[in-house]
């Protein structure tokens, strides 16, 4: 049996600024791994792949208002700097 991942410790040197910030920051980062987790079973960040992320903010934010988009956006980039990834999906906030 497999402990579930935790986002917390996985972003915990990431995460910096005032309490409710880093709580918002976990809260979406969360929630972008369960929705990418059952879509394609894929538990951990180190699983992703670009297209995944891409997927979220198109598909599962894409109704939501810009400003919402944006917040999102910017836990993604803490996201993809603690993968150590160079993805960039500043066009995804264009719509």
């Amino acid at each position: 049996m497999s402990k579930p991942f935790d986002m917390e410790l996985f972003l915990a040197g990431m995460l910096t600024g005032s309490h409710a910030t880093r709580q918002r920051h976990l809260r979406q980062a969360i929630f972008i791994q369960t929705e990418i987790a059952k879509r394609w079973e894929l538990k951990t960040p180190w699983a992703w792949r670009r297209k995944h992320v891409a997927w979220f903010l198109e598909q599962c934010l894409g109704r939501r208002s810009k400003a919402t988009r944006y917040y999102y956006l910017l836990t993604v980039r803490l996201l993809i700097r603690r993968l150590e990834k160079s993805w960039d999906f500043q066009s995804t906030l264009k719509t």
